[in-house]
């Protein structure tokens, strides 16, 4: 059980210094180290905005990254931190979003139009790809907007719940029982 444990910390160790590494990489402007960044970061940032309701996840992300990119310098800690620190600023884009969108809202386009865009693929492939998601999101969307935020990070995001406690800036009982509250909340709409 001791070697065990003294292997996963060694792991650890090592992992948490090759990261520092490709931090430091990245602080000089290295472009492999960002693409490192990104590539382990980017499918979490844009998971994290798609399940929460951002109508143009992929965009939003790329605007999260140029923030990390102009604030890295001010940045302090491991990779959890930083994976915390970069969800936390997709938070905070989502909610800068959201409150833009409220106030300009979209003029719809023309059904032609999407028609003519629209890609040609499997139609029922697609279909029951995105039945998947749409009853996931359907679920969650019945959520308070913090029990949402709180689900979204913890299972897409992978963050624990210290980690969602900074990201939101709750104490960590508070994401706790938020985190309880949407999983009883999600548990009872599946049964149904």
């Amino acid at each position: 059980m001791h070697s065990a444990r003294t292997t996963s910390n060694d792991e650890q160790r090592a992992s948490d210094r090759a990261f520092r590494s490709t931090l430091a990489a990245a602080r000089t402007g290295d472009e492999a180290a960002w693409e490192q960044l990104y590539r382990d970061l980017a499918p979490a940032v844009v998971g994290y905005l798609r399940f929460s309701g951002a109508p143009e996840p992929e965009d939003l992300a790329g605007e999260v990254f140029l923030h990390v990119v102009r604030d890295l310098e001010g940045f302090e800690g491991g990779a959890r931190q930083f994976r915390g620190w970069v969800l936390s600023i997709a938070r905070h884009r989502l909610l800068d979003d959201h409150r833009y969108r409220g106030r300009r809202p979209v003029d719809p386009v023309a059904d032609e139009a999407l028609l003519a865009a629209a890609p040609a693929g499997d139609a029922e492939a697609e279909a029951l790809e995105r039945l998947g998601e749409a009853e996931v999101l359907r679920l969650i969307g019945r959520l308070s907007r913090d029990q949402q935020d709180v689900l979204l990070l913890r299972l897409v995001g992978d963050l624990t719940v210290e980690e969602i406690s900074v990201a939101i800036g709750k104490r960590p009982g508070a994401v706790k029982a938020l985190q309880r509250r949407g999983l009883r909340t999600v548990a009872k709409s599946i049964e149904r």
